[in-house]
């Protein structure tokens, strides 16, 4: 019995059995009643099953139906061409559909899903692929055959580049400059090659936990390259008059203007893939030959928002366990863009984020939405500034305050009034180490008695990459190298070192994955006092190791010997000491 859908949308799945046919009144009260009666209750369609009153297939059409969607069979569908080539394999099984039917002309594409439940699949298609889905439910197996049957083949960034630089209808765009044609870059952008392209490019580097996408136009060239563990990797490029095409893509995708290209635009396009939601923050910024745009990617499951899995040393972590519980004062964490900082500082409000703690965070801009957190992003061109919106959370009642950077002497002063009327503050800086931060602060204009009564703890942080596991080989460092750490021959006498061959888990480049390094500076009575007398950087950092401080040099030895990372990456990122 073949029903409509919209018949069906909405209704208990026992109603929509009994209208479809399938079961009776009676039935659907009996497995009620056994349903009442488990310890475990099972869901209605799992128990109809059991009592061999309906199969698997007719519960999956009836949810279908419950969602509005047409249940069909794959058996012996015709599927064309068209269809199976409008979608990437990469697109298809990271979101396990198969078309079955496509308009070329109005851009509709049939999907059949394995379950209703993968409607993301279908607005992330209509997003990445511009494609207007109508989808249907199908048997599993059925949908797994298909898959492997035409999708088993994976198709690479290299074989689309290839295809574009042979399609001849793109040569209109080269040299077209400012007064390129909108009519032709919007029918490029739309174009299936440049969507495979573009969508390939996201896939891999989301699958190899990229950090950032960048597109670059160059005089004679287009180049893509991404950013794994803090360094850059060149894929291969794109012909060069195809970066106006990928660029308006990217901007259909994020909602920015297409026309407007003097200026820079930043927009956000949020994705689901393979159930993990991936969000991706565009920059858009006008350059001599063309946009520039990089995609930072935030892939909220790769974050780790807890204290315990930051790399933390163990009595590091009970130093900051320590800072974030006291009732008030300002704790800052520093170092340059791309060391951590952010997720150190959510992971700590993370720590205290429960239902008794009130919290208020002033980012720019807010990377992660975090249950729990009132955030509110900046916006100078409203006038919403740090300060500003630091003096409003004063009269919110927080127990906590993260204030995305100290940037200027009136957010300094706020934070240190917010800190003196009982309120805990987080904040960020750029400087090198934890004691230079103290010379920033008295730079700003803060008056140094201030800084003492309300300055808790400095953490500065650097990001260092880690040898993979796989290829980890011991290896004996050569004298020149050793200098470079400070070190004699004699010094590191019985200590193994380690290095990354290089393979195809770690893409040749012997690291897979980063971790931190740490300084941590708290104030005591002594510090203080060195503060107000307007002690030297130097002073200070001798003062505060003296009273246990490891430095960030200190802390890439700890990894070196313990064979985590390599000599080159501790000299890259830390600086030599005094």
């Amino acid at each position: 019995m073949v029903m409509d859908p919209n018949e069906l949308k909405n209704r208990k799945l026992g109603r929509v059995l009994t209208k479809m046919g399938k079961i009776t009144r009676e039935q659907v009260h009996e497995a009620l009643e056994v349903q009442k009666q488990q310890a475990k209750k099972k869901k209605i369609g799992e128990v109809l099953v059991e009592l061999g009153y309906v199969t698997k297939t007719d519960v999956m059409a009836a949810l279908a139906g419950q969602a509005g969607m047409a249940f069909i069979d794959l058996t012996d569908m015709e599927i064309s061409e068209s269809a199976i080539e409008a979608i990437p394999p990469e697109t298809a099984q990271a979101y396990q559909v198969v078309p079955f039917a496509y308009e070329q002309s109005s851009r509709t594409i049939e999907v059949a899903l394995k379950s209703p439940d993968n409607f993301r699949a279908v607005d992330d298609l209509r997003l990445l692929m511009g494609f207007k889905v109508k989808a249907s439910v199908a048997d599993p197996e059925q949908v797994d055959a298909l898959l492997k049957k035409h999708y088993s083949r994976s198709e690479s960034v290299v074989d689309v580049v290839q295809e574009l630089a042979s399609d001849k209808k793109f040569e209109s765009l080269a040299n077209r400059g400012d007064s390129i044609d909108l009519d032709a870059v919007l029918e490029a952008a739309d174009d299936n090659k440049v969507i495979r392209l573009l969508n390939l490019v996201l896939m891999q580097a989301i699958k190899d936990r990229a950090s950032d996408i960048h597109f670059e136009p160059f005089e004679d060239e287009f180049k893509m390259r991404y950013r794994i563990d803090g360094v850059l990797y060149e894929m291969v490029p794109p012909p060069r008059h195809l970066g106006s095409a990928i660029t308006s893509r990217i901007k259909v995708m994020s909602n920015l203007d297409i026309a407007e290209r003097r200026l820079p635009q930043d927009g956000r396009v949020e994705l689901v893939v393979g159930g993990n939601p991936v969000d991706l923050r565009v920059s858009v910024l006008p350059t001599m030959h063309g946009e520039s745009v990089v995609m930072r990617v935030l892939d909220r499951s790769n974050v780790e928002l807890s204290l315990d899995r930051l790399g933390l040393r163990e009595d590091d972590l009970e130093t900051v366990n320590e800072l974030i519980n006291k009732p008030n004062g300002i704790v800052i964490v520093t170092g340059p863009t791309g060391s951590g900082k952010t997720t150190t500082l959510y992971a700590a409000l993370a720590a205290r984020n429960s239902i008794d703690v009130k919290i208020l965070t002033a980012e720019d801009p807010v990377e992660y939405d975090i249950d729990g957190l009132c955030q509110c992003q900046i916006n100078p061109e409203a006038d919403l500034t740090f300060a500003r919106a630091l003096r409003s959370f004063l009269r919110q009642d927080p127990d906590l305050i993260l204030v995305g950077e100290i940037r200027d002497l009136e957010t300094a002063q706020i934070a240190i009034q917010a800190s003196l009327t009982g309120h805990l503050v987080f904040s960020t800086l750029h400087t090198n180490d934890a004691p230079s931060s103290i010379i920033r602060l008295l730079d700003l204009g803060i008056e140094s008695f201030l800084l003492t009564a309300t300055l808790e703890a400095i953490v500065a942080q650097r990001l260092v990459r880690t040898i993979c596991s796989k290829c980890k080989t011991p290896f004996d460092p050569k004298e020149e190298q050793l200098l470079e750490l400070a070190l004699l021959p004699e010094d590191v006498k019985g200590r193994s070192f380690f290095q990354g061959k290089g393979c195809e888990n770690c893409n040749g480049s012997g690291y897979k994955g980063r971790m931190a390094l740490y300084e941590i500076m708290t104030m005591d009575d002594e510090i203080r006092e060195l503060v107000m007398k307007h002690a030297s950087t130097n002073l200070l950092r001798n003062e505060a190791r003296k009273r246990g401080m490891r430095s960030l040099r200190e802390s890439g030895l700890l990894g070196i010997f313990e064979g985590q990372t390599t000599i080159d990456e501790v000299v890259r990122e830390t600086l030599t000491e005094d």
